[in-house]
C-alpha cells in the first residue's frame, strides 16, 4: 500500500526545497531508497515542468570501489561527476545505507584520496546549484533512535513534512542578531570557548539545503577560535562512530584532540590537509521535534538546543577562508537535560539551557 506522506515529501523538495521551474534539469542521485520515493520525485518534478535526471547507488558497491581506489580511476570518475553536475540547475540526494559503518574498513588513505578527488564536484554543487540532501529512514536508523521501525517513520515524516516557512520569522531575527555580533563565548560542561564571527555572513536554513532542516549558521573568523569545546552528542565520520570528543584550541586552530580510544582516528581525519584543524562553520540548532542524538548529522545537527562547531571547510555564502577535503559537523546539546550551558553574543546570554532569551527568537525553542 502506497504511503501518501512520500508524496507529499516529494512535493515538498521539488516545490519548496528546490523551488523547481519549468525546463530546469534536476539530478535525482538516490542511494539504497525504495522506488517509491525516487517515482514520486520524478513525477513531481515533470508535473512542474522541469525535467528529471536519475543517479542510484549501492552502499556495498560504493565501498568496493573506494577500498581499492586509485588517483587515475577517481580522477576520471570525478571528471565526468563534475562535467554532469556543471550541467544541473538543482541536485536531490536521498540516502538510505542500512549499515551507516559501511565504509568503516575502507583505509584512511583510500578515503582521502576519494574525498580529495569528489572536493570540486561537491564544491560546485554547493555553490552553483539549488540542492537539498536527506536521508531515507530505514531499520538500522530506527535502531540507532531506539525506536521501532514505525515509530522511527513517523517521527522521520514529522520531522521532514515541518512548517520550516512558519519558522522563517524568527530565524531570520537569529540571522540579523548574528550578523551584528562580533564576539561568541559558548560555556557548558567541558566547554569553554571564544571566537569572533565578525563581518561574516550569517544565513538561515529553513527547509531548502536539509530535510529536516532547522538552523542559522555562519563561520568563525578562521584564525579567532581559544579555549576547549566537549561535544556531548555522538557522532559518526567516514563510518567510524565517536563519542566525547573533545577539541582545544589556539589562534583558531585545533591544537589538541581526544576521543579516547578513537583518539588516533579522529587525529588522522583532522590531519587531511591543513584546513582540517580550523573550523568552518558555527551554527545553532532548533528543530522543535529533534530532541536526541541518533548519530545521523542531517538529523543530530538540528537538534532543539544544540550548536555545532564544524571542522573543516566553510560554505562558500558564510565564508571565512578555510578549505579544507573535511566538514565535520560535530554537536554539542545545551538543553537542561543534557548538561545544559550558555551562549554569549557581545557578553550579552542570548541562549541558556538551550532557550533563546530575546523574545524575537523564542519560537524557535520548540
Amino acid at each position: 500500500m502506497h504511503d501518501p506522506r512520500i508524496d507529499s515529501l516529494a512535493r515538498q523538495l521539488i516545490r519548496y526545497s528546490t523551488s523547481m521551474k519549468k525546463g530546469e534539469k534536476i539530478l535525482l542521485d538516490l542511494y539504497d531508497v525504495p522506488d517509491s520515493i525516487g517515482i514520486a520525485l520524478i513525477r513531481e518534478t515533470r508535473a512542474v515542468g522541469a525535467i528529471p535526471i536519475l543517479r542510484l547507488h549501492s552502499s556495498r558497491l560504493s565501498r568496493e570501489m573506494m577500498k581499492g581506489a586509485t588517483d587515475a580511476q577517481y580522477s576520471l570518475i570525478a571528471k565526468h561527476l563534475l562535467h554532469e553536475m556543471k550541467d544541473m540547475d538543482a541536485y536531490i540526494a536521498i540516502r538510505g545505507s542500512a549499515n551507516i559503518a559501511e565504509n568503516s574498513d575502507v583505509p584512511a588513505d583510500r578515503m582521502k584520496l576519494v574525498m580529495g578527488r569528489n572536493r570540486a564536484v561537491i564544491d560546485h554543487r554547493v555553490k552553483k546549484t539549488k540542492w537539498c540532501v536527506l536521508r531515507w529512514p530505514t531499520p538500522s536508523m530506527a535502531q540507532q533512535a531506539g525506536m521501532s521501525t514505525e515509530a522511527f517513520e513517523d517521527f522521520y515524516f514529522r520531522c521532514c513534512l515541518l512548517d520550516y516557512k512558519s519558522m522563517l520569522p524568527a530565524m531570520n531575527a537569529l540571522k540579523k542578531l548574528m550578523n551584528k555580533t562580533n564576539d561568541v563565548h559558548i560555556t557548558g560542561p567541558g566547554t569553554d570557548l571564544k571566537f569572533s564571527i565578525k563581518d561574516i555572513p550569517a544565513l538561515t536554513s529553513g527547509g531548502n539545503y536539509n530535510i529536516p532542516d532547522g538552523e542559522v549558521f555562519t563561520s568563525p573568523v578562521r584564525n579567532s577560535a581559544e579555549g576547549y569545546i566537549t561535544y556531548n552528542a555522538p557522532t559518526i565520520y567516514q563510518g567510524i562512530p565517536f563519542d566525547g570528543i573533545k577539541l582545544t584550541f589556539s589562534q583558531g586552530k585545533i591544537i589538541k584532540a581526544e576521543a579516547g580510544a578513537k583518539t588516533k582516528e579522529l587525529n588522522n581525519i583532522l590531519d587531511s590537509d591543513e584546513g582540517a584543524r580550523y573550523i568552518g562553520e558555527f551554527a545553532l540548532g532548533f528543530h522543535p521535534h529533534i530532541r536526541h542524538a541518533m548519530r545521523d548529522i542531517l538529523f543530530d545537527e538540528k537538534i532543539c538546543g544544540s550548536f555545532h562547531f564544524t571542522p573543516g571547510q566553510a560554505y562558500e555564502d558564510a565564508d571565512n577562508g578555510n578549505r579544507s577535503q573535511v566538514h565535520w559537523d560535530m554537536v554539542s546539546i545545551q538543553r537542561k537535560d543534557t548538561g545544559g550551558g550558555e551562549i554569549y553574543f557581545d557578553g550579552k546570554l542570548i541562549r541558556k539551557d538551550g532557550m533563546f532569551l530575546p523574545k524575537a527568537l523564542h519560537k524557535l525553542n520548540g
